[in-house]
């Protein structure tokens, strides 16, 4: 069986890092990714999906980019369900196995991630039974 996805985008906020109870790092990312095509206005619409990152890639990630950068992200699709209020929700994400940074941090706002590591492509760990 296959599970891959690839996906190309910008963040859409700044990576949110945790910790979970046994201490393995784990980040979220918002991404935009542009469809190939216009809509009937002539104006391209874009798909915001959600990315799950894991341990040091986790870190990484939180640690050199911001909102706004673009990335490619390589990765599987996850659907994962929970109750809330007596609703059954059911969230579908992309568990990141490499992540790339496609730019550089120059020229942002804040400066921030100016002293980017030389290897800009981070890769998960094992993966993290939930």
């Amino acid at each position: 069986m296959l599970n891959r996805v690839v996906l190309v985008g910008r963040l859409t906020r700044d990576p949110e890092l945790r910790y979970t109870p046994n201490g393995v790092a784990t980040t979220r990312l918002g991404l935009a990714v542009n469809r190939n095509f216009t809509n009937a206005q002539g104006e391209r619409e874009a798909d915001f999906i959600d990315v799950v990152a894991w341990r040091k890639q986790a870190e990484t990630v939180a640690q050199y980019l911001k909102k706004g950068r673009l990335v490619a992200i390589d990765g599987r699709l996850q659907t994962r369900s929970y109750e809330k209020d007596g609703v059954r929700h059911k969230v579908y994400e992309v568990v990141a196995d490499q992540v790339r940074f496609l730019d550089s941090a120059k020229g942002q706002p804040d400066g921030a991630g100016t002293e980017e590591p030389q290897e800009t492509e981070t890769t998960a760990d094992e993966p993290v039974p939930f």
